[in-house]
């Protein structure tokens, strides 16, 4: 039987179901179609079960420091199963609520994996969708006016270090670990393996960081990233640089053992498990493609600023355009493109205002213009950095590395970019988005009365810097 709608999205992730709530509330008749459990890999894979283990990893790590704060805790012990316990009830939680919405909104959830047709009996034009159900019943077929794609992504791997779940993990097989190894060789310095070894290094892991860039988080401003390799080197974490990982040189037994090129040497590495973590590739394979004209290049779907394909009919949104590959991006670009679909003139999305997250232990968090590509892109640069270790509110946390950083055009005065390393900065990168997307001045900033005692000093005080003008630094 066929069922027609205004839309049908592939993919119920945090992008897709987003869309589809959105073009609920917009009035159309939606489905969307998901293989696996509403809520995406940001629910069930990545987002929220990586930050509940590192939410853990920092409550046993403070409490084996508790004297700092004159608290004894004797004995204190890390019970995994429970950690695993708590972060599984979060997710079951959370997956409870977008079900909810689901209902809420009136959208309908096929479970299963959705195909797209090319033209037949049900369409002149690519777009019908074929569900092959989870439940085994026979396919439904769905026509709609328009397709949203938003099937995410997966893990990457190298050649030779293929998944095998015990010796080599991705993060999805890292995730699902019933103990903690002894030691874990992280291949990769990228968001995803740094928090990886934040976390693992507060449980008491012995971590080893390969990284082939020349610094671990290569994205973020310079001084971001040197502040956080020391921190992690705080932490006991041994981090090498401009390594190049033979993969083909792994062997396993007792631990895997693999081989990097690091200043004209080769050197051996050794550890229980081996995380891979070297970015995240698009699920765009056996969703019928090759039944339009959509165009790929690089791995990825091609679309306009709308998130239209080379089928008009036909959108794609989150990690499977590539791009910025975030929960909150795909999330607004789903928004967007179901605007364009129902003729409401949305604004263009610009990546330069997107607040990106690092959740380690430091947090860093920045948005806009690294120094060195506002330099690039011609800018006369200035710059102000106030360090947490003179914020009253980080001595009382406990928590005094690190420090916020604002970019700011010598000529106009505006903000080019924010950049934070330090407590709760996840948090507070917010205000720095918002003076962005306000168009504010480094002065306007620095006029805006920050609360005292509170983090958020710092900002206030790094756009006074500036101009040399900081009170306490």
């Amino acid at each position: 039987m066929a069922h027609e709608y205004d839309l049908v999205i592939l993919g119920a992730g945090t992008g897709g179901y987003v869309a589809a709530i959105k073009a609920s509330q917009l009035g159309l008749k939606v489905a969307v179609v998901e293989k696996a459990k509403l809520g995406g890999t940001c629910l069930h894979q990545g987002c929220i079960p990586s930050k509940a283990l590192l939410r853990s990893a920092e409550v046993y790590s403070t409490m084996k420091h508790s004297e700092e704060f004159g608290v004894s805790a004797n004995d204190v012990t890390l019970h995994f199963d429970k950690v695993q316990q708590r972060k599984e009830k979060i997710i079951e939680n959370l997956h409870k609520g977008v079900q909810h919405l689901m209902k809420k909104g009136k959208i309908d959830v096929y479970e299963g994996i959705g195909r797209i047709l090319g033209p037949s009996i049900f369409s002149p034009t690519p777009g019908t969708i074929s569900v092959e159900m989870n439940n085994g019943e026979e396919n439904e077929m769905l026509i709609p006016k328009n397709v949203l794609i938003a099937t995410g992504s997966r893990p990457r791997t190298l050649p030779g270090l293929e998944i095998d779940g015990q010796y080599v993990l991705s993060s999805d097989e890292a995730l699902k670990m019933e103990a903690l190894p002894e030691s874990m060789i992280i291949v990769g310095g990228g968001v995803i393996g740094i928090e990886w070894a934040s976390m693992l290094a507060d449980f008491g892991v012995k971590v080893t960081v390969l990284e082939y860039a020349d610094r671990i988080l290569p994205t973020e401003d310079h001084e971001v990233s040197k502040e956080a390799t020391r921190s992690m080197k705080k932490k006991g974490i041994k981090i090498v640089t401009s390594a190049k990982v033979l993969s083909e040189t792994i062997e396993k037994g007792k631990v895997a053992t693999i081989q990097a090129e690091h200043k004209g040497e080769t050197k051996a590495f050794s550890a229980e498990k081996l995380l891979v973590s070297v970015g995240r590739q698009a699920n765009i394979e056996g969703i019928g493609l090759e039944n339009t004209d959509i165009q790929v290049e690089n791995g990825v779907i091609q679309t306009n600023q709308f998130y239209q394909t080379k089928e008009s009919h036909i959108y794609a949104i989150g990690d499977v355009i590539g791009g910025l590959q975030l929960a909150h991006v795909a999330s607004h670009e789903g928004i967007i493109a179901v605007e364009h679909m129902a003729d409401q003139n949305p604004h263009e999305l610009d990546y330069n205002l997107i607040a990106k997250c690092v959740y380690s232990s430091p947090e860093i968090a920045s948005v806009g213009l690294t120094e060195n590509e506002a330099k690039e892109k011609g800018y006369k640069v200035k710059t102000g950095k106030f360090l947490f270790k003179a914020i009253g509110k980080a001595m009382v946390f406990g928590e005094t590395d690190g420090f916020v950083k604002l970019v700011v055009d010598e000529d106009s005065e505006d903000l080019l970019g924010v950049h934070m390393i330090g407590p709760h900065v996840t948090d507070m990168i917010s205000e720095a988005a918002l003076a962005k997307v306000l168009d504010a001045t480094h002065w306007e900033v620095a006029n805006t009365i920050h609360p005292h005692p509170t983090l958020s000093e710092a900002i206030g005080e790094a756009a006074l810097a500036v101009d040399g003008k900081a009170i306490h630094g």
